[in-house]
């Protein structure tokens, strides 16, 4: 995957269609994700907790001079937008659709623009607006340290808690307390409660181990200039003895619900952790689509874009996370007919079965056409060998689609004996 030529199979006919609906004024790129939505919304009702992960990453199209409607990146002269999407996955991690995604670019240095923390607040409204729609099913809004803002807090409250909220702690906040104490001594000063244990995975230069932490909780209240301010619960999760050589995991935590019990403090930081997700979506949006290598002339066209690219780099997730969690589940679940009986056809080299094959088999399948290898200790397929495997998977469901429809008929070789 990369440009739309090579999306749509590197045929003309199917590029100039895919460039006139890009360039359909008509098409709001609001309306193609509105699509993407509803589904969406049906799989979050049939949950009873969702996670709504939010942040926000750079999309970078310095040299492009003919792009019109870019902005500043970090600096002058490199030139992108920005893109705050929301990604629902369910507790056990599966990825349920996106729901919502801001993207803009900043105004020269100097000229007056929007407040970007807007996009924490607004989104957390968006989030609650879906609550409303999926009564049966609580939301909860997870966000890195850049999410914490007073403003996104005071909302949420003013909303009645329409969706909880799970957050990373940035700001020492001060306290309603005769003291002004702060937010980061009164957890400290409160007894451990427990200590929880979790495997690692390796990153950077980080090799993958089991981390222990102990647990602190503390129900404060913020300060306001007058009258009783937000309750908040903040969830300090500390690695006491990190092995030699290796930065300690520390991560303090707050949300509006009221936590007490070392099982409730459990499941928020697994919350947390599961916020990674978001991570590698981006990772599958820009290595794996390739989106900042789109040569579209117009703000309008790769607006366009990106929501179809939103969807597609989902779909990769979705199938990562679902072959992972219930591999049992029948293939069909994800996979068309056409896709499975063709990705169990090149792999096998021999007919498919009459009964579709379970989730996990298909997944595989497909991984090894992108490069997984399967052996016994390796992990399951990443990101990058579905995404991978799926680009070939298409191509070969095309190729076998036009024999059939040409009728072609190969000539069986003769085997030549020695």
């Amino acid at each position: 995957m990369a440009s739309v030529p090579n999306v749509c199979g590197g045929g003309w006919a199917e590029t100039k269609a895919a460039y006139r609906l890009l360039d359909n004024a008509r098409l709001d790129f609001r309306e193609v994700l509105r699509a993407h939505s509803v589904p969406t919304l049906e799989r979050i009702r049939q949950q009873s907790r969702v996670l709504c992960l939010q942040d926000t990453t750079e999309l970078d199209y310095s040299g492009r001079p003919s792009m019109a409607g870019l902005g500043r990146l970090n600096y002058e002269q490199r030139q992108g937008l920005y893109l705050h999407p929301t990604l629902v996955i369910s507790e056990a991690g599966v990825a349920l659709g996106v729901t919502d995604c801001w993207h803009w670019a900043r105004l020269p240095k100097g000229e007056p623009d929007l407040a970007e923390s807007l996009r924490w607040v607004e989104g957390y409204e968006r989030v609650a607006e879906m609550a409303a729609l999926a009564p049966e099913t609580r939301l909860v809004y997870v966000a890195d340290r850049e999410g914490d803002l007073r403003a996104l807090i005071d909302r949420a409250e003013q909303l009645g808690f329409a969706a909880d909220y799970l957050i990373r702690v940035q700001h020492d906040r001060k306290l309603n307390d005769p003291l002004d104490g702060k937010l980061r001594a009164a957890v400290e000063a409160q007894p451990v409660l427990g200590t929880i244990a979790f495997d690692l995975p390796a990153g950077g230069n980080r090799p993958a181990r089991q981390v222990t932490q102990t647990i602190r909780l503390a129900r404060v209240e913020l300060k306001t200039r007058s009258g009783p301010g937000p309750q908040v619960t903040v969830i300090l999760a500390r690695e006491e003895a990190p092995p030699e050589g290796q930065e300690a995991v520390e991560w303090c935590l707050i949300t509006n619900e009221e936590i007490t019990t070392l099982e409730q403090a459990r499941a928020r930081i697994e919350w947390y952790r599961k916020r990674w997700w978001i991570e590698v979506y981006f990772r599958i949006l820009k290595s794996g689509c390739r989106i900042e290598a789109l040569q579209l002339r117009t703000r309008e066209r790769l607006e366009r874009a990106l929501v179809l690219y939103l969807i597609v780099a989902w779909r990769i997730l979705m199938l990562m996370t679902l072959g992972r969690e219930h591999p049992e589940w029948c293939c069909e679940v994800v996979f068309s007919v056409e896709e499975w009986q063709t990705a169990w056809a090149i792999h096998h080299r021999t007919p498919p079965p009459a009964t579709p094959p379970d989730l996990g088999t298909i997944v595989r399948i497909v991984a090894g056409f992108g490069g997984w290898l399967g052996r016994k200790n390796d992990p399951p397929p990443g990101p990058k060998a579905l995404w991978q495997g799926m680009t070939k998977l298409s191509a070969y469901v095309e190729a076998v689609t036009a024999i059939r429809a040409a009728e072609i008929k190969f000539p069986q070789r003769k085997r030549i004996r020695h």
